[in-house]
């Protein structure tokens, strides 16, 4: 309880307005009347926004929680298409007077056996105005937001070949040969003078 104590506070105060708000529009809408069709479809609209702003109180919960908005393409076809058409043509086959195709839809649901169901629903037609707009509400969602797309780091490429150790400059690569003539002999003898490992130097018999 503790855990979610602040998140509950917040969502409960947030409901309490949105559901102040739906009561102001439920006001409103009995000061329009239904006595022509103009009165009647604008009636209707505000009750539908009541039901609205009861079902985006849920979700501005999310959204100030750093959620991104979105609409969900699958609640919009399954659930709001759906009640978009049965809602809608209660509205019209109920409406007062002779409004827009009002005659036409009539003689469908005479034609296919609904026009008693449709007669009995047009009653509660403020409810499913209500409901209508909470059904498109519910077709919003919050999900978390998308994170920064970042390319892999590129491998390093291997070396095709071994890179050959450098030599010390001061080291020769070739051993250098001089013919050195040793003393109380006639003929010459080679020596190989190369690099100096913390060795003495040669000595003369």
């Amino acid at each position: 309880m503790r855990r979610y104590g602040l998140y509950d506070t917040t969502r409960g105060l947030t409901t309490l307005a949105a559901a102040g708000g739906a009561g102001v529009l439920l006001w409103a809408a009995t000061l329009v009347g239904q006595q022509t069709d103009g009165r009647f479809w604008a009636e209707m609209a505000i009750v539908a926004g009541a039901g609205l702003v009861m079902a985006l109180s849920q979700v501005i919960g999310g959204w100030t929680k750093g959620l991104r908005l979105r609409v969900s393409p699958g609640t919009f076809l399954l659930a709001f298409v759906p009640v978009l058409i049965v809602v809608g043509w209660i509205m019209v086959a109920s409406q007062p007077g002779h409004g827009w195709h009002e005659g036409t839809l009539v003689s469908w649901s005479r034609s296919v056996g609904i026009l008693g169901l449709v007669h009995d629903l047009g009653r509660w037609r403020d409810v499913l105005a209500f409901g209508f707009g909470l059904v498109l509400g519910l077709s919003f969602d919050t999900v978390p937001a998308l994170a920064p797309v970042t390319e892999p780091a590129a491998a390093p490429i291997p070396a095709s070949r071994p890179v050959p150790a450098r030599v010390p400059a001061d080291e020769p690569v070739t051993a250098e040969r001089r013919e050195v003539v040793a003393p109380g002999m006639g003929q010459p003898r080679e020596a190989v003078v190369g690099p100096r490992r913390g060795r003495a130097p040669n000595r003369m018999d």
